[in-house]
């Protein structure tokens, strides 16, 4: 059994909200696109690719999903949105990033482009599933930055993927066994520019998913969210779980110290 619960919000910046977001629990594929900000049309890449998954999967049994269909579907809104940068943007790029969870039997599949992220919680502790196509994140990872100086980097708004970008679109892809009680949070870079990682992990345990993604959509709207915010949380469970949390856990608030 699959609950979610998606939240998103232009944020108190930015005009329009350039994210998009699938949730399909029924067929355990939930997705989250954030349009390139300061290029054409991104409100129109980010629900591109999501309309492409919808209609690559929807007419299918859970069954017969497989990574092939979801990988085509990114490809081919690759090329799309290439030819309408040429024919409709007058050659300006329109383009996306994605985050793909793909939840069938005892598998979880991820597959991403950009820095839009998913993280998952298991036995209390959160760990980032997804890795970041950035500039900071190369920089990192030749031990020029520290994560702690990537955050405030100039350069840290600036991904070195997306969907829309290239002729070859290089998605990046994981697997592994799901377990009882294991909650993913995919979400757009909005929200992890507002909180840290220690933050939103607090956040995920104090609380069943619904309680957990409206504190952490109104922590980064307290903190001003410079950005649009979308995040779904997606939790595996074999039992019937009541989704009403009727205990007094307080969700913690975050606000500028």
């Amino acid at each position: 059994m699959h609950l979610s619960h998606a939240l998103t919000h232009r944020g108190t910046v930015r005009e329009i909200n350039e994210d998009a977001y699938l949730e399909l629990p029924h067929l355990g594929v939930w997705v989250v696109a954030d349009g390139m900000g300061g290029h054409a049309a991104g409100d129109v890449a980010s629900q591109l690719v999501i309309d492409g998954i919808q209609q690559a999967v929807e007419h299918l049994e859970a069954e017969t999903i497989t990574l092939e269909v979801l990988k085509k579907s990114l490809i081919d809104s690759n090329r799309i949105l290439q030819q309408m940068s040429e024919h409709d943007f007058d050659g300006k790029v329109a383009g996306t990033t994605v985050v793909v969870l793909w939840l069938y039997q005892d598998k979880y599949h991820l597959l991403w482009v950009g820095d839009s992220r998913i993280y998952l919680m298991r036995d209390q502790q959160m760990k980032q599933m997804t890795k970041d196509h950035s500039q900071v994140n190369d920089m990192i990872d030749e031990g020029l930055l520290s994560p702690e100086e990537a955050e405030t980097h100039p350069l840290a708004n600036v991904i070195t993927r997306a969907v829309g970008v290239d002729t070859q679109l290089d998605i990046d892809y994981r697997t592994d066994k799901v377990k009882d009680g294991d909650v993913f949070l995919l979400c757009s870079d909005g929200l992890n520019k507002e909180l840290n990682d220690i933050e939103i992990e607090r956040t995920i345990k104090s609380g069943n998913i619904i309680d957990s993604g409206l504190a952490l959509l109104h922590a980064s709207l307290v903190r001003n969210a410079r950005d649009n915010v979308t995040c779904i949380l997606v939790k595996n469970s074999h039992k019937n779980i009541n989704i009403i949390d009727d205990s007094d856990k307080t969700i913690p608030i975050f606000s500028h110290i």
